[in-house]
């Protein structure tokens, strides 16, 4: 088969990351970069020998497929104008920046009979994907992502910029939209939150608790996943997944599994899945339908955050002492 014609729109740190992972891909081609930036999407195309334009509306005709990696805020338009060019799209999570744009995303995709597949990256990765086979009734999920500070996607919060890479799982591992959450955040170096605590509680009495931090001493990315019977250990960042599972009739043996992992690069697995969808015309699993219920929950998050701000603030004015 024909390789596939890739553009990837917006060439920054991230940008290049699908640059090089679609140039090693031997699916694909990488035949053009864009970037309001003339000097950077021109060193882009230079390395991997693309075609550097500085409009996407340039594109129509000479792809059949884009990466979308610009700021949040530009995800909707620049996703609906190559959507409606004919092209398919992979945009970078969140989805788009508030729901209303999300859902001119998902319309525009079926209006043109394209697919759209949502970077929400950890779903492709190894340790996840071997959790996900072995989850089987989640009651209780203890998960902490933190990153050391770095100026790299402050147009967003940090429920937008990391947490939400472990709302989209658990919402997919639960199958269900939280009953009731409370948060709490607070803004340190920017002007967005940097800091949030979560709980969330499901329907059917499965809690998670979430921490989340672009302001930490250290990277840490973990997930702990309780079930009947088993606690299951993930460490994404070193594809790890360690399983406790609970026997005997007085539940007093323990047994131990590291689960066997092929470790593998989670954005090259995420464009083999969207290739795949390209060639088969096949839904994705971080579709938009998805990706739109995990921005809900985001937003949900971050309109908690704003109640529980107030009522600091109230606190803090009645009866803080200098």
């Amino acid at each position: 088969m024909p390789k596939v014609r890739l553009a990837v729109i917006g060439v920054g740190q991230f940008g290049k990351n699908h640059c090089r992972v679609i140039h090693e891909c031997a699916h694909a081609e990488l035949a053009a970069v864009v970037d309001c930036d003339t000097a950077r999407a021109a060193e882009a195309a230079s390395t991997y020998g693309a075609t550097a334009f500085s409009d996407c509306r340039e594109l129509a005709g000479r792809v059949d497929a884009a990466v979308v990696a610009v700021p949040t805020s530009a995800h909707a338009e620049i996703g609906c104008r190559l959507l409606e060019a004919g092209i398919d799209v992979l945009v970078e999570k969140p989805i788009a920046a508030d729901l209303a744009s999300a859902t001119r995303l998902i319309d525009a995709a079926g209006r043109a009979g394209r697919i759209l597949q949502v970077g929400h990256l950890e779903r492709f990765n190894p340790a996840v994907l071997e959790m996900e086979r072995r989850a089987t009734l989640p009651l209780f999920f203890e998960i902490h992502r933190m990153n050391l500070f770095s100026p790299r996607g402050l147009d967003v919060d940090v429920v937008l910029d990391l947490m939400i890479h472990d709302v989209d799982i658990v919402l997919s591992l639960t199958g269900a939209d939280p009953l009731e959450i409370r948060a709490a955040g607070i803004s340190i170096r920017s002007s967005k939150v940097d800091i949030a605590n979560v709980r969330l509680l499901f329907p059917n009495g499965c809690v998670a608790n979430l921490t989340a931090s672009r302001i930490s001493t250290e990277r840490v990315r973990k997930l702990r996943l309780f079930q009947p019977q088993q606690y299951l250990s993930l460490d994404y960042d070193r594809q790890a997944l360690a399983i406790f599972t609970v026997s005997g009739a007085s539940k007093d043996q323990i047994g131990f599994e590291q689960a066997p992992i092929q470790k593998m690069e989670p954005l090259r697995l995420q464009l083999e899945a969207f290739l795949d969808s390209v060639e088969t015309r096949k839904m994705p699993k971080s579709n938009g339908d998805a990706a739109r219920r995990s921005l809900e929950a985001a937003l949900a998050i971050l309109a908690k955050i704003e109640e529980h701000s107030e009522v600091v603030a109230q606190t803090l004015r009645a009866g803080w002492k200098q």
